[in-house]
C-alpha cells in the first residue's frame, strides 16, 4: 500500500501553487495531481478551498481559458465540451462557456477544413466522407459539417 506523505498543509499549498504558477487548472485536475503527488485528500479539500477562496483557483476561470484555447487550435464545441468534463467541469459552467449554436463554430469548422483539404468542395463520396470524419474528430456536430460541405453551387 502507498503510503501517504506526512507533510504539512503549507506543503500541499506550495505545491499546488507551483502547478496552478503554470496554467490555470480545474478543482479536480489539481486534487488528483495533489493525490498523485501522495498528500492526504483530506489536506488537500482543505488547502483547495482556501485557495478557492482566495481567488488563486478558479474553475471558472480554467473553462474560459481553456475553451478559448482549444477553439484557437482549431477544436470544435463537442471535444470541448468532452474534454472539459474528464477535468471534472461541470455542465452548467460548460454551458456558459460553449455555445454549440454559435455561428463561429461554422466559420472554423470551414477555416479548419480549407487549411486541410483547400477551398474545393469535394464531389468524390470517399473525399466528402474523409472530411467528414475529420471535422468530427476535431469535433464539429453534423449540422456545421453538412452545411458546409454542402455543395453550394
Amino acid at each position: 500500500m502507498e503510503k501517504l506523505k506526512t507533510l504539512s498543509a503549507s506543503d500541499v499549498r506550495h505545491t499546488a501553487v507551483r502547478l496552478l504558477a503554470r496554467r490555470e487548472h480545474s478543482r479536480q485536475e489539481l486534487q488528483q495531481k495533489l493525490l498523485q503527488r501522495g498528500f492526504s485528500l483530506d489536506l488537500i479539500q482543505q488547502e483547495l478551498e482556501k485557495l478557492v477562496q482566495k481567488g488563486l483557483l478558479s474553475d471558472e476561470r480554467f473553462v474560459e481559458n481553456y475553451a478559448r484555447a482549444r477553439r484557437n487550435k482549431g477544436y470544435g464545441p463537442l471535444r470541448i465540451v468532452v474534454e472539459l468534463q474528464q477535468r471534472g467541469v461541470s455542465g452548467d459552467l460548460i454551458d456558459n462557456y460553449v455555445d454549440y449554436a454559435a455561428e463561429e463554430w461554422l466559420e472554423l469548422a470551414e477555416q479548419i477544413r480549407q487549411k486541410r483539404f483547400g477551398k474545393k468542395i469535394p464531389k468524390d463520396f470517399n473525399e466528402k466522407a474523409k472530411q467528414m470524419r475529420f471535422l468530427q474528430y476535431r469535433g464539429f456536430n453534423m449540422e456545421h459539417i453538412s452545411k458546409i460541405l454542402s455543395d453550394k453551387s
